[in-house]
């Protein structure tokens, strides 16, 4: 049994919860802390940043599900090579704060570009639709990825906000726009889906509600500062992922 199947399984059972140490986090023990805490959860997989040290340390220090986002194909094929059991097109959106920006052209040439140079590989391949480009643009991408045969798209909610909003409603604010983003694309492709930008144990629930497989979250755990809180917060989105298993199930 391969390690990615685990994560395979939750996919297909609406629950897979991926946790996400940052595309651009290289702080090595920052990102371990994060692994623990995903492991000690019982999430499906972890994700982390492509940096070849940082890659190779991770394989070493557990067996389960590891995701390497990457906007360059070079470094996701050695990525694979460094026992990487997945690789993610992606996870673009803390790199809009550095000026950059994707259109649907740009990642699909890119992407075909990855595919090449893997080859016969059969890694397990996961492409981020911009969040920016229009709705239209991404159903259609969604569509052309999953005739290439990519296994799962993950949406994001970029957009800047100048309103002043706390609590729930603030939460509830920055993940709005990913979820109306899943609620399309479920709506329009068969490949499963999975929430991003902005998902935490508040907004959780209304991403499975949206019919995602699969949630992506970062911020609300990798930003904690004590080893206790990130398993917490983990836990917690690993048994909301848990009940909308249990929930769809019953629906069968």
């Amino acid at each position: 049994m391969k390690r990615i199947d685990l994560f395979k399984q939750h996919l297909s059972e609406k629950r897979a919860v991926k946790i996400i140490a940052g595309i651009n986090n290289f702080d090595l023990e920052n990102i371990k802390k994060v692994v623990s805490s995903a492991e000690k959860s019982g999430a499906s997989a972890v994700d982390i940043c492509a940096r070849e040290d940082i890659v190779s340390e991770i394989r070493s220090m557990t067996d389960m599900p590891i995701f390497v986002s990457s906007i360059v194909p070079s470094e996701l094929v050695r990525a694979v090579e460094l026992g990487a059991d997945a690789i993610e097109f992606g996870n673009f959106d803390v790199l809009y704060e550095t000026g950059k920006s994707f259109s649907a052209s740009e990642v699909m040439s890119l992407v075909k570009e990855t595919k090449l140079m893997l080859g016969d590989s059969d890694v397990f391949f996961c492409v981020t639709i911009p969040g920016e480009i229009s709705i239209e643009e991404q159903i259609s991408m969604a569509k052309e990825l999953e005739s290439m045969g990519i296994d799962l798209i993950q949406t994001e909610g970029h957009y800047h906000s100048n309103s002043e909003l706390s609590g729930a409603r603030s939460l509830m604010d920055r993940a709005e726009l990913t979820i109306s983003n899943t609620i399309e694309l479920v709506r329009n492709v068969e490949i499963p889906i999975m929430t991003a930008t902005g998902i935490n144990p508040t907004t959780a629930p209304f991403a499975f509600a949206a019919g995602a497989s699969a949630i992506g979250c970062g911020s609300c755990i990798n930003k904690l500062s004590s080893d206790l809180s990130m398993v917490a917060t983990a836990s917690s989105l690993v048994e909301i992922a848990s009940r909308n298993a249990s929930r769809v199930a019953e629906l069968v």
